[in-house]
């Protein structure tokens, strides 16, 4: 890697594919004139390379010494490397580490969390970039003044500075720390894997979904018992019906995580992945279930005859009427989407209820499983 010119410090992010990359351009749009006002003016360019430099493994090491070799291969001054991938280091979950010997460091976006992701990861990468370029003017035969990233830190919480080994290329690390951090983390995962894009991915249990409720919305039968249920049934219903066609998609495209390890990081890092798959899945179905909610209740608006109504159930056509059998039809649609989800294949399930990152990742531990039964 180059020594930084005084004029100019050419920054390479590191982007996996995906929402790093995207993350990655927006930083390059913002972070030069923010690096230029706390420098007294100094040049900063960006330079935004997307590959998946930290695909087939789970490793830190294995990780960061991509990162290391890519900047010494080219003529940066600076490489900051953006994965979705969760690290881990001493059973900790990592933020970011940083390697001023090699001007490079690492960000793992999910430990960031899932709220104002964008704003905490330019904040990380400044204070990063900050320090590797020897923005303090280290003075020339003096080894890189390791500068701390405070404000990362404090602004950041459960964010910790961490122990680094002495055979470690890195020499500053952060992890998150305590319940805090692993919701955290948990935030992060889930927001990777954009749940949101699971109502467009199911298009098969979306149209099985919306015929049922089409059908059941003209069903007498299910008037009378949408008007005779109290508000707590309906409850019951709604949570029963989402329940089962999360444990069903999880079921059926195998979507469970079975670790490989008995060691009890192993079966940390398995739950964690568990519960992000769970709660994915549980925001989609919950996305889709109030987009039925909302087709059924304009349907029965458009269909329902109030003379009609009231002589089948003795119950005249109010507002109430309306919002009750929507919300009760939503769930019986829902379980009809369940079933049609049994139309669509494994891959599109996953490819909708995962990023790209993560499906890669289940599909590594796929072949290690097939190699070791075989």
């Amino acid at each position: 890697m180059g020594e930084p010119s005084h004029n100019v410090t050419v920054v390479a992010l590191l982007a996996d594919p995906d929402a790093p990359t995207e993350a990655a351009r927006r930083m390059a749009r913002v972070l030069p004139d923010r690096l230029a006002e706390r420098t007294g003016g100094r040049r900063f360019e960006f330079e935004v390379v997307s590959e998946p430099f930290s695909g087939g493994t789970e490793d830190l090491a294995t990780v960061a010494r991509r990162t290391v070799d890519r900047g010494q291969d080219e003529k940066w001054d600076v490489v900051v490397a953006l994965t979705d991938l969760p690290l881990h280091s001493h059973g900790r979950k990592l933020v970011m580490e940083v390697s001023h010997e090699h001007r490079a460091a690492l960000l793992s976006l999910p430990s960031l969390g899932g709220l104002r992701l964008q704003r905490k990861a330019e904040r990380a990468v400044e204070e990063a970039v900050l320090s590797l370029a020897g923005a303090q003017g280290d003075e020339a035969g003096k080894a890189p003044h390791r500068r701390g990233l405070g404000r990362f830190t404090s602004r950041l919480a459960p964010v910790h500075p961490a122990p680094v080994g002495a055979e470690e290329p890195a020499d500053l690390r952060y992890v998150l720390s305590g319940p805090r951090g692993y919701l955290r983390m948990l935030g992060g995962m889930v927001r990777a894997n954009r749940p949101w894009r699971l109502v467009p991915g199911l298009s098969k249990a979306l149209a099985a979904a919306l015929a049922t409720g089409a059908v059941a919305t003209v069903n007498s039968t299910l008037w009378s018992l949408a008007a005779a249920l109290d508000t707590t049934r309906l409850v019951i219903a709604t949570v029963g019906s989402i329940a089962l066609m999360i444990g069903w998609l999880i079921i059926d495209a195998h979507l469970w995580h079975r670790g490989k390890g008995d060691s009890p990081e192993a079966r940390k890092r398995t739950t964690l992945y568990n519960t992000s798959t769970v709660l994915t899945v549980g925001i989609g179905v919950f996305v889709c279930y109030v987009g039925l909610l909302a087709v059924n209740l304009v349907w029965a608006l458009f269909i329902l005859n109030g003379q009609v109504f009231a002589s089948l159930t003795r119950t005249p056509l109010h507002a109430s009427e309306y919002w009750t059998l929507a919300w009760f039809v939503a769930s019986v649609a829902t379980v009809g989407g369940a079933l049609g989800s049994g139309l669509e294949s494994d891959e599109a399930i996953r490819a909708a209820a995962y990023s790209k990152r993560e499906q890669e990742r289940r599909r590594m531990l796929e072949d290690d499983t097939d190699r070791s039964t075989t």
